[in-house]
């Protein structure tokens, strides 16, 4: 019996996200944005996140560049946003003209309107195996009540949890 670790893992449900960041290119800035559900909270004294890309990806070329990234969590109403994300760059920043996102306070990257927010700036780089982790500083967070998370489990997105569908208050946070 061999090792399948794609198999066993679609029995681990993870939550969805969009990560962006933005490089100055010729013409100004440049904003790219993958799926990701490698997110990890690693630790809330000092706030810090991880997450892992292939380490083959142009995304992770720019982010290495710009050394700070935004990522946005994604609710139930969004797997359309994930697909689109999850494809080749051309298409990815076409459909960047086409979300609703705001450029962070902290890095520029772009914020997606979703359940919660961090911008994130680089404080290490670790290559694993085929992938690279990237432990990031927590500048800025926001979050608002909404709709249930959107989750990936067995190769397709579901939502969990009944969330507050009706209540839309902001809170943001800075470090």
């Amino acid at each position: 019996m061999g090792v399948d670790l794609r198999v066993a893992m679609r029995n681990f449900a993870t939550g969805v996200c969009v990560m962006s960041t933005k490089v100055d290119g010729p013409n100004g800035p440049e904003h790219d944005a993958v799926t990701v559900n490698s997110l990890t909270s690693l630790s809330l004294d000092p706030p810090l996140v991880s997450v892992c890309l292939r380490q083959d990806s142009v995304f992770l070329a720019d982010l290495l560049v710009s050394g700070s990234w935004a990522v946005s969590i994604l609710d139930i109403g969004a797997s359309d946003v994930a697909r689109a994300f999850a494809t080749k760059r051309e298409h990815r920043r076409a459909a960047l003209a086409t979300v609703s996102a705001v450029p962070g306070e902290h890095t520029g990257a772009l914020v997606l309107d979703g359940p919660s927010w961090l911008e994130c700036g680089l404080r290490q780089v670790v290559e694993v195996g085929d992938h690279t982790l990237l432990i990031g500083d927590v500048l800025a967070t926001g979050s608002q009540d909404r709709r249930p998370p959107l989750v990936f489990l067995h190769g397709e997105y579901h939502a969990v949890g009944a969330g507050g569908a009706n209540r839309h208050d902001r809170e943001v946070r800075t470090r």
